[in-house]
């Protein structure tokens, strides 16, 4: 067992003892009645401005705290010792709801830390993406550096066995806290996904300007793309396709949206 499966399942053992069985609960009848449902948030060109694809986001509808996001979502799943049924069940939804896009489109996915602890994560994924009939080649799976910290190595595996089926593999959240760039030696990555706080100055402020075109200009020695995160204006769009992002995606184009308004927009 690793490091961060031996902290996991310590974490898990002392919060079922405590408030455990209430976690268990509602996550069983989330998962049960449908509760846990999928949005997308659309994915454009930087070269033409043409849709290439959606990030899958994960949402709670709790029946007395009303829509819970991602990360509570998780936090609750790790406590109910669930996280790995409730990726499970995210990426099979989000396949399913894909496997009907137009063949150009692809799928992001995003992966924790619990996730790769487990011994099985990548059998699960390849499993999740041939019961939908998907497409490897169209999925890319986001995972952030902190998600890697506990064991590298371990991750590195996983992730190069899902690397060789043809999914892609994306840093997420880059520039969000400390980069070790061990990271962009080691795993198999596709491309690197900036954080919101990366693009969040660069029409304002020529150091954050001189940031971006650093991280852009390392990621092509590297062979990587890169997705600019957090878009909301036109100058931000302007200035991250003339550095050099491929991708991006924020609330100019779109915020979250329904499978069905997202196969609207896709022509689907």
């Amino acid at each position: 067992m690793t490091a961060l499966a031996q902290i996991s399942d310590r974490r898990m053992r002392v919060d079922r003892r405590t408030k455990g069985g209430r976690h268990v609960e509602e996550i069983e009848t989330a998962l049960k009645e449908g509760r846990v449902g999928i949005l997308f948030q659309p994915q454009f060109s930087c070269a033409d401005g043409s849709l290439v694809g959606a990030e899958a986001l994960s949402r709670w509808h709790h029946p007395q705290l009303g829509q819970i996001g991602i990360d509570s979502l998780f936090d609750s799943a790790m406590r109910a010792g669930q996280a790995a049924r409730l990726t499970r069940h995210i990426a099979e939804r989000a396949l399913a709801m894909a496997a009907g896009w137009p063949d150009n489109l692809r799928l992001s996915l995003n992966i924790t830390a619990m996730d790769l602890a487990e011994e099985d994560f990548s059998a699960t994924i390849l499993a999740a993406v041939k019961s939908a009939g998907f497409d490897p080649t169209r999925l890319m799976l986001e995972i952030t550096e902190q998600a890697l910290v506990s064991d590298i190595d371990l991750g590195a595996q996983r992730l190069a066995v899902l690397a060789d089926a043809g999914i892609r593999i994306a840093l997420d959240d880059f520039g969000a806290g400390f980069c070790n760039f061990r990271y962009l030696k080691r795993l198999p990555l596709h491309a690197i996904k900036l954080d919101r706080s990366m693009i969040e100055g660069v029409t304002e402020d020529q150091r954050d300007l001189a940031v971006l075109r650093g991280i852009v200009a390392l990621a092509d020695a590297l062979g990587l793309s890169v997705t600019a995160e957090g878009v909301e204006t036109e100058a931000q769009r302007f200035i991250a396709a003339r550095e050099g992002c491929s991708v991006w995606q924020g609330f100019l184009g779109s915020g979250p949206m329904p499978s069905s308004e997202f196969a609207r927009l896709a022509g689907a």
